[in-house]
């Protein structure tokens, strides 16, 4: 084998392990997108029959955190939850623990732990938002991201 052609072989060798190389990383990372360890402000849900839209006054009385582990915590108003949830075979939530403080009659707490419940889908709500939703869309829940959540 001449010189010019182990020089050709070794050039496409090398080549054809940096693209090797730089598929691998690019399919490893982690998304921007992620919905984990960022505190998500509740601020509207909207039910799909009637077009009804409710807005939450005080969206940062009511948070979700979804944990890297699977776990999830947050307030519902002057309450606090805790539970798991899981992205296999769409999303769900499974809420656990929680505190039953009355909050008022003004309090959207067991409206928001109700929906949270019955959530079947998660996504991006296209302006930088999150949206949850109840099985067929009928409730459409949106979230503000309120910064990175405590550890």
């Amino acid at each position: 084998m001449s010189k010019i052609s182990r020089f050709v072989t070794l050039l496409a060798y090398l080549m054809f392990t940096l693209l090797i190389a730089a598929c691998t990383q690019a399919a490893t990372s982690t998304p921007n997108d992620s919905i984990q360890d960022i505190v998500w402000q509740w601020t509207s849900a909207t039910n799909k029959t009637t077009n009804e839209t409710t807005t939450v006054s005080n969206p940062e009385n009511y948070t979700i955190i979804f944990r890297t582990d699977g776990t999830l915590d947050g307030k519902a108003d002057c309450n606090n939850f805790s539970g798991t949830y899981s992205q296999e075979n769409g999303f769900s939530i499974k809420l656990g623990a929680s505190t039953m403080m009355y909050c008022g009659d003004a309090s959207m707490d067991q409206q928001y732990l109700e929906l949270l419940g019955s959530v079947a889908a998660c996504g991006p709500d296209g302006e930088g938002g999150l949206a949850l939703e109840t099985a067929g869309g009928e409730q459409r829940m949106l979230f503000n991201n309120g910064g990175t959540g405590p550890e």
